[in-house]
């Protein structure tokens, strides 16, 4: 694809585009399950996940108070969580399920679970020697700032925008309009890269943005 001229932004989804969970979800999830009498199965775990984040609302809350926020998204966690471990209805097997998600949600946090895809930070160093502005924009939660800062990346980024705290999640034209209004920047001027099509390539083309649809191998 020829592009005609530079962007003055380029803005990039977070789980999927820069960074992703090594190994799946439920590798994740059953390893730390194992510590609290729930013996599961990684690959049933991750289809029940994936199932669970399917049917949950979005993760966006109309308050504005930064610590309600924070106890909303843990308590959208937790549900999604529950939901994963309780489809075959087997909670009981754990232990103390409550103490088990504090230390999953905490995981989460670090840089652990993650693992940034091989071309991210030679992208990044690339854009930033050409000048162009970087920000995020992500159907995440607030612990995107601690993930960042853990993996090394946030450095590369002017502003981050984040579903939990706009009140919206993509695709919904809102959430891209307030990170476009952060550098001041109009939609045209702008490029979005995601692995979603719907969420990303589609919500950020119908505000004329230039989108990339970014299709990985296990997307």
């Amino acid at each position: 694809m020829k592009i005609n001229h530079q962007p003055q932004v380029i803005f990039l989804d977070a789980v999927g585009t820069i960074f992703g969970v090594k190994n799946t979800v439920g590798d994740v999830y059953t390893q730390i399950a194992k510590k609290y009498g729930a013996n599961r199965e990684a690959e049933i775990i991750n289809n029940y996940f994936y199932q669970a984040f399917k049917n949950s609302p979005p993760l966006a809350f109309e308050t504005e108070n930064e610590e309600e926020i924070k106890e909303l998204e843990f308590e959208w966690w937790q549900n999604i969580t529950y939901n994963t471990f309780n489809q075959d209805n087997k909670i009981q097997e754990f232990t103390n399920f409550k103490d088990f998600f504090i230390e999953l949600y905490n995981h989460f946090k670090t840089s652990q679970p993650w693992v940034i895809y091989d071309e991210v930070i030679s992208s990044l160093n690339h854009w930033q020697k050409q000048g162009i502005e970087l920000g995020i924009i992500s159907n995440f939660d607030t612990r995107i700032y601690e993930v960042l800062d853990n993996l090394n990346l946030k450095q590369y980024f002017q502003t981050i925008t984040i579903s939990s705290i706009t009140g919206v999640a993509k695709p919904h034209p809102k959430i891209f309009k307030i990170a476009l209004a952060k550098h001041n920047c109009k939609p045209e001027n702008s490029w979005y890269i995601g692995d979603s099509a719907k969420e990303d390539y589609w919500g950020a083309k119908s505000l004329g943005m230039q989108s990339f649809w970014l299709k990985r191998r296990n997307s």
